[in-house]
């Protein structure tokens, strides 16, 4: 891409407010020119090969081919610079692990959103095309759906930084909504997600659920106290104390034998 030239784009996802909203932050952009959208990996995939935009804002989760399929169907005098879009927070600890131009995890806002086009579009100036193949490569490699290894670390937003939290300074997790608050070092990062997605990805010898809205990391908590009829109160190394309810007193009666 010359330094003159205008930027083509791709907004590829299934959702149409959201290809929507990205549309509306690159046509804030003066260095963007021509947009196209794709409904579906397949029109992506089509629209890449016929009008070989600069840059594709893909969708990861998309009917029929995902982002990752195009991605991987893509010859190299084809390969646009890709960010991924995703609201799975392990592909984009993943992303970022294996240096992709950018992910943007939803909900973004504007200016997230403005730090992404800034990567891809200085990606587009001065990186070769073969390198971006390279790496998105190296990402298709490493990523297996079907391989569902424990969540051993968080990829969150920290005003304009992204900062990798590893589980394993987690103290606990509390449902806020349709948020997760997590509890790490003495910070909070609220992140979007269930705690019931959350816990599925969690390893359960070292978290496991107290309560409907609470996840524990074991390695952090300091004793188990007894409430009366029954009940328990966990104490945390911090000191907080969290209730255990009934129906979850299961999950850490195994470590009581």
């Amino acid at each position: 891409m010359a330094e003159s030239a205008a930027l083509s784009v791709l907004i590829a996802d299934d959702e149409r407010p959201a290809r929507a909203k990205v549309r509306r932050f690159l046509e804030r952009d003066a260095d963007v020119g021509v947009i196209f959208e794709a409904r579906d990996g397949a029109q992506a995939l089509s629209v890449i090969r016929d009008q070989e935009p600069d840059v594709a804002f893909l969708d990861i989760q998309m009917p029929g081919l995902t982002g990752i399929d195009v991605a991987g169907a893509l010859p190299a005098d084809r390969m646009p610079h890709i960010v991924f879009v995703t609201a799975f927070h392990e592909f984009a600890v993943r992303a970022f692990e294996l240096a992709a131009v950018d992910y943007l995890l939803k909900p973004f806002d504007a200016e997230r959103f403005a730090r992404a086009l800034g990567r891809a579009k200085g990606a587009a100036r001065v990186r070769s095309q073969e390198d971006d193949l390279q790496r998105v490569r190296r990402l298709l490699a490493e990523w297996r759906p079907e391989q569902r290894e424990s969540l051993d670390r968080l990829a969150v937003e920290d005003g304009e930084r992204t900062l990798l939290v590893s589980m394993a300074d987690v103290d606990r997790l509390e449902a806020e909504r349709n948020y997760v608050r997590l509890h790490s070092r003495g910070a909070s990062y609220r992140v979007r997600a269930t705690i019931t997605e959350l816990e599925r990805r969690l390893d359960p010898q070292r978290f496991a659920r107290v309560s409907r809205g609470t996840i524990v990391n074991l390695d952090r908590v300091a004793e188990l106290l007894p409430a009366g009829h029954g009940d328990f109160e966990v104490r945390m190394r911090t000191g907080e104390r969290l209730r255990l309810s009934r129906r979850y007193r299961d999950r850490l009666d195994r470590f009581r034998r």
